[in-house]
């Protein structure tokens, strides 16, 4: 699994990197399907923050999760959240027996 991080109006520093990588490096966990990773921080104004993750799997298009907010590592933390919850809805869909 690869994990891409990238600044949009920020500079990315190894801090910021680090933190995203190793909170996104729990995702397979949920799903095994997971190939990819892109992580995109971007700053709206001069206090609030958007941060943006997408998640390429096998066999599903793109998993996009967003939130905005004035703390950029809660942003993370939010973000990564609710990819954590897209991923264990898609598993638990695939589990499930067809009605």
């Amino acid at each position: 699994m690869r994990i891409e991080v990238s600044g949009r109006h920020l500079d990315v520093t190894p801090a910021l990197s680090e933190y995203a990588t190793s909170k996104c490096g729990r995702l397979p966990r949920y799903y095994d399907g997971v190939l990819q990773v892109h992580v995109v921080l971007d700053q709206l104004r001069h206090e609030s923050f958007e941060v943006e993750v997408r998640v390429d799997v096998e066999h599903h298009d793109t998993f996009v999760a967003k939130t905005d907010g004035d703390d950029l590592y809660r942003c993370i933390d939010l973000t990564v959240d609710k990819m954590v919850r897209q991923l264990t809805d898609f598993k638990e869909r695939l589990k499930s027996p067809k009605r």
